[in-house]
């Protein structure tokens, strides 16, 4: 497997900068490989990986890391909600019509962020800021359940059409006080986008690469077929696949309610919120998982899915023509998954335990 597609992710590196591990050989007798080149480095509170595969990997391999480590970090530098001194900051913290000027990349991430919101009637929206920051999901870290009367308060505070998006000027505007945008649930995975056209800027013709649980591929990996990316298995500790998705020039985005959470009373409360209600999302879904040609958009619609739920999102998804997979929790602990006909063509196999 070329890298397990997993939420909660390896936060514990200690190195400093990327590294690389370069490696010529094959791993059986006789079984020959293309060069491929691993890098590994911190960013966005997590980890990112990437993989380069045929005769340019040793080559490129420096160059590489250093230019997916200057596309992830300048996507925390513009959208990171606990930087003052982003773009998002600055965003959330200027009074109602006051144009803020932003970078083109914030601007693309706005746009998509409306792109999604509108197609899904809101059920991805990026001002759920103020009930992730409610729930103690955002900067603050301090979980606790709301009272309904608190969450009540924030319904006029949480729409997506309420920010105006100006490319000529290159500003962004809310059109009411307290409309703030949290980009988590899209930025990284455009994140990986940028640092995927940055390895195409280089000439990297095979590659994976992967931030966090979101992962972008190009070509075939160093045995010359498609990158093989495994999903999570949800609540597994240690963690281990549970499906195995062969890619070749596309993205993956999982989300899911076994990364960040907190339970009380008997409860479990996770980081997917549904800006309707403004709570938690409840119900039998563990994880979705998209499949799409641009990481971003595959990032911001696997949690308009989660929020729609099983039936909804499912349905949703297959009208569509998305390619999704749901993951559910059944009696027992026991995990059942239900693939739209798109992703179903991907060829996805059963992990072996």
């Amino acid at each position: 497997m070329d890298t397990l597609l997993s939420p909660r992710r390896r936060t514990l590196l200690k190195a400093l900068g990327a590294t690389a591990l370069l490696a010529g050989c094959g791993e059986a007798p006789g079984l020959a490989r293309r060069p491929l080149a691993a890098l590994q480095g911190p960013a966005m509170g997590t980890v990112w990986n990437a993989k380069l595969a045929g005769p340019l990997a040793e080559s490129l391999a420096g160059k590489a890391a250093t230019a997916v480590a200057a596309a992830l970090d300048g996507v925390v530098a513009r959208m990171s909600t606990y930087l003052d001194s982003s773009e998002l900051a600055r965003f959330n913290a200027a009074a109602a019509g006051v144009p803020v000027a932003v970078s083109r990349e914030t601007l693309e991430v706005f746009a998509l962020a409306r792109e999604v919101s509108e197609a899904t009637g809101g059920a991805f929206d990026a001002t759920v800021a103020p009930a992730v920051d409610a729930w103690g999901f955002g900067p603050s870290k301090a979980r606790r359940v709301p009272p309904a009367a608190e969450l009540a308060g924030l319904a006029s505070r949480i729409d997506w059409r309420a920010i105006a998006i100006d490319h000529d000027a290159g500003t962004l505007a809310k059109s009411r006080d307290g409309v703030r945008a949290d980009l988590s649930g899209i930025a990284k995975g455009y994140g990986v986008d940028l640092a995927a056209r940055a390895l195409d800027a280089l000439g990297a013709a095979d590659y994976m690469v992967e931030a966090g649980g979101e992962v972008r591929t190009r070509g075939r990996n160093a045995d010359g077929k498609p990158w093989r990316i495994g999903i999570e298995r949800p609540d597994a500790v240690p963690q281990q696949a549970y499906l195995v998705v062969p890619l070749d020039g596309l993205a993956m985005a999982t989300s899911g309610d076994y990364r960040i959470y907190f339970e009380d009373g008997g409860r479990r409360y996770s980081h997917e919120i549904d800006p309707a209600t403004r709570e938690p999302v409840r119900g039998s879904l563990a994880s979705v998982s998209v499949v799409a040609k641009d990481c971003g958009w595959a990032d911001a619609m696997a949690t308009a899915l989660f929020v729609m739920g099983a039936e909804r999102g499912h349905a949703y998804a297959v009208e569509r023509g998305i390619a999704a997979c749901f993951i559910e929790r059944g009696t027992g602990g026991r995990l059942a998954d239900r693939q739209t006909p798109a992703f179903a063509k991907l060829g996805a196999e059963r992990a072996k335990a």
